[in-house]
């Protein structure tokens, strides 16, 4: 085996293959290893490997399989790249699915991380919108004494990063509800506050369907597959565990608030319309009493009231005003205007 050989063969597109590492049991890196050689890797004793593939191919699945011989199934979920969150076994080899998320241009884009888990090997392949996991990868090798414990380390690494970088996603959407706060109790109508509001909401959504799964497959590696995640592990995903549920609660709290400022926002417009349409009625109804008096004196009868008196035109002109200033300090007093 050469540990020093490149990280993918010259038939191997080296955009897909982000890293390809061999470690001993004891947790020490050997090296960075060639796809091909893999399989001369683990004829060596005590030591695994650790794949990181970024939209592979057919070719190269193809090729993992061959390496480490994987299931038909998950191969076939692995290419097709549109799973829900889950986790399968097959024999001693786990294959999970989880969903991404990233905070782009103020919407979330989602993505996939397929996993395969076996006693001697961890393999990671991304799809869409999602972080390379080399940050993951260091920290384990930071601590080979937990690393030591198998790829399973690694697994527990990856989750890890995948749901510590959901949290700041609900934290930056409610940040940006904080901002809207001004333009959702504005008196005047702002349509693309209400559109911002919704689309938030429609991502979260999105976002709870995604999470919400995932404890379920956190949970299992907490309580079950003995051969695959030792008992000293499981402290560590049932920590992974709790996260998953504070991000779950965080969405479902933002959701709710992010429906609050919707109801409120359209509360508030219907509130200012009928206020408008409230002293509208009222200019309305002091315009009809002037209106009513004169219509009749411009009938043509010939007997009209005080119609031949010398102060008939300043007794209408008095009543007018009195009634016009008896509406105005009842809908004063009533708040119409």
């Amino acid at each position: 085996m050469n540990p020093t050989a490149p990280a993918a063969s010259a038939s191997t597109s080296t955009s897909m293959v982000v890293n390809c590492v061999a470690y001993r049991s004891t947790g020490r890196r050997i090296g960075d290893v060639d796809i091909d050689a893999i399989s001369e890797v683990l004829e060596e004793p005590d030591t695994f490997v650790w794949v990181g593939l970024h939209e592979p191919d057919e070719t190269l699945l193809l090729k993992l399989q061959e390496e480490f011989n994987l299931h038909d199934l998950a191969i076939e979920d692995a290419q097709a790249a549109h799973q829900r969150t889950k986790i399968e076994a097959y024999g001693d080899s786990l294959f999970i699915v989880v969903q991404t998320a990233q905070l782009t241009g103020g919407h979330i884009a989602f993505g996939e991380t397929h996993i395969f888990l076996g006693p001697r090997y961890l393999i990671t392949v991304r799809h869409g919108a999602s972080l390379s996991y080399a940050p993951a990868r260091r920290s384990c090798e930071h601590i080979p004494e937990l690393l030591a414990l198998g790829p399973s380390y690694g697994l527990y690494s990856v989750l890890d990063f995948i749901v510590d970088n959901l949290l700041p996603i609900v934290r930056d959407f409610r940040e940006e509800l904080q901002e809207l706060e001004q333009d959702i109790f504005a008196e005047s109508f702002n349509r693309d506050t209400v559109r911002r509001l919704y689309d938030m909401q429609r991502d979260l959504m999105t976002l709870r369907l995604a999470v919400s799964p995932l404890q379920d497959v956190i949970s299992q590696l907490v309580r079950l597959h003995p051969q695959l995640i030792p008992d000293e592990l499981r402290v560590y995903f049932r920590d992974v565990h709790d996260h998953v549920t504070r991000v779950n609660d965080s969405i479902n709290a933002m959701r709710e608030m992010l429906s609050a400022a919707i109801s409120v926002n359209l509360s508030l417009v219907t509130f200012g319309q009928n206020e408008v349409m409230k002293k509208l009625a009222g200019w309305a109804a002091m315009l009809a009493a002037p209106t009513l008096v004169t219509s009749w004196y411009g009938m043509n009868f010939q007997h009209m009231p005080e119609l031949d008196k010398p102060w008939s035109y300043p007794l209408i002109i008095g009543v007018v005003a009195c009634l016009v200033g008896g509406i105005y300090i009842g809908l004063k007093r009533a708040k119409w205007l």
